[in-house]
């Protein structure tokens, strides 16, 4: 996913009645739940049955100054997306996948056509889908020359009898199912191509090549049926080895979702989620009767201590409650609800507007 690990607490997103940044994130402590908030809390001003829902995120990490109002502006373009399609009685799983698509799509994020590149300078992507109904899921990881590999994600789960499909297999399902077979230099930017390079120098910093990177893209949503999904896709680790697959695709990492309980799209260190089965540790949480965001909280807190990872997902729940949390400097994120569009990128950030505002 997005594999920057840049330092920082835990961040919130949960925001005073007029939107403000409280001095720099890392003084920014992370507030200890109480028994109250675990049994009751309600992450972001949402408000429980108000659905449909839609929440999602432009991957953790540094985002320079420069590339800050873009990543805003284009996860803000990404739910009004998937919104549009709630608003018109569509699923759950429409609204993620066209969410994730708009993102795919954006060269800026390191998903589709803004994916980074592996060691051979290559790009190789992952993305999977899960449906709340029944608990279907589709995936695909190490996937090249695909545009959208969440549609082809999508594709696995409704016409095969498996959850992921891998390299040349994926590719030759894609051939099948009659996806356009794309050109390797349309998914690679010059930014990416730029950063490999200084990546692969013989003097790199491999600090210093991991900031501005963009990660993992992802959404989760409520429908007005009350059904849930999620969705997410990424490029995967600047610089990985060929092959190399990461949690994205994984099942229970890279995302789940349930109708029961809620789901989850995370960002961050991929094999620091992997080793805490991220996604699913926050929905263990939440079956305990823990908010989304306090369940967040815990599950990115236990990540840091335990294995050393960053990272930050979105949440909603079945009432529809939602959450945007981070323990990464940064994450753009974007939400809809009730047609108010909330957004922010730091901590304790929650600005909203109108969901028709074009802006």
């Amino acid at each position: 996913m997005g594999e920057g690990r840049p330092e920082g607490p835990p961040r919130r997103t949960s925001s005073p009645p007029s939107p403000r940044r409280l001095g720099s994130p890392s003084e920014i402590p992370l507030a200890e739940p109480t028994d109250h908030d675990m049994a009751h809390g309600r992450s972001n001003g949402s408000v429980p049955g108000m659905f449909p829902v839609l929440v999602v995120h432009g991957g953790a990490g540094h985002i320079p100054n420069e590339r800050a109002e873009l990543s805003l502006a284009g996860v803000r373009a990404a739910v009004r997306g998937g919104y549009a399609i709630l608003q018109g009685q569509g699923s759950a799983m429409d609204a993620v996948v066209e969410a994730v698509t708009l993102l795919e799509n954006n060269p800026l994020y390191n998903a589709g056509c803004g994916s980074v590149l592996n060691a051979k300078g290559e790009v190789e992507m992952d993305a999977m889908v899960m449906d709340g109904t029944d608990l279907s899921s589709g995936a695909v990881s190490a996937v090249r020359r695909v545009a959208n590999p969440i549609q082809l994600a999508r594709l696995v789960m409704e016409k095969t009898s498996h959850l992921c499909l891998t390299g040349d297999g994926a590719s030759q399902f894609a051939r099948a199912m009659g996806v356009p077979d794309v050109s390797e230099e349309s998914l690679i930017t010059e930014y990416a191509r730029m950063r490999w390079k200084k990546n692969i120098a013989p003097d790199a910093n491999p600090v210093e090549c991991q900031m501005g990177k963009m990660g993992t893209v992802g959404a989760v949503a409520v429908d007005a049926r009350g059904n849930i999904a999620c969705a997410t896709s990424t490029g995967g680790m600047l610089n990985k080895m060929e092959g190399r697959v990461g949690d994205t695709a994984c099942i229970g990492c890279g995302g789940y979702a349930d109708n029961k309980v809620g789901a989850v799209s995370p960002t961050g260190h991929g094999e620091a989620i992997m080793k805490v089965t991220l996604a699913r540790l926050i929905l263990f949480h939440m079956e305990q009767g823990c908010s989304a965001e306090v369940a967040a909280d815990k599950a990115l807190a236990y990540m840091k201590e335990r294995v050393g990872g960053l990272g930050g997902v979105v949440v909603v729940d079945p009432q529809g409650g939602w959450a945007a949390r981070f323990s990464s400097l940064q994450m753009s994120w974007a939400a809809a609800q009730n047609n108010t569009l909330h957004y922010g990128l730091y901590s304790d950030e929650n600005f909203t507007q109108n969901i028709e505002d074009p802006h």
